[in-house]
């Protein structure tokens, strides 16, 4: 019986560790409308981990896409897609859109 409860407080652990720490992140959004990028600049804390919800409000994908965070993600119309990011020391990170890559541009500014 004890092993068991033992077990199970371990179990629990693993899953609701993991949640807890990624619920601190502060939320920061960003819209793709019309192939761009709103806000086209985006400020975020310097050597923080951040969450970065993206909305797609377009009815066609786009594809986030930065070489500098080292992230990629589509992102299908009238969807949403998590991209966690950082912490990152301060600087400029442009990213784009590999879909429309001459309207969709942006940086984050971490400051």
């Amino acid at each position: 019986m004890r092993k068991t409860a033992i077990w199970w407080v371990y179990l629990m652990a693993i899953i609701l560790l993991p949640a807890a720490a990624l619920a601190d992140k502060p939320v920061f959004n960003l819209e793709i409308r019309e192939h761009l990028f709103s806000p086209s600049e985006l400020r975020i804390p310097a050597n923080t981990k951040i969450k970065l919800l993206v909305h797609n409000l377009d009815r066609t994908p786009e594809e986030f896409e930065s070489y500098e965070l080292n992230r990629e993600k589509v992102i299908l119309g009238g969807h949403k897609a998590v991209i966690f990011i950082g912490p990152l020391p301060p600087g400029d990170y442009p990213f784009f859109g590999e879909f429309n890559p001459k309207s969709a541009q942006g940086k984050i500014i971490s400051e």
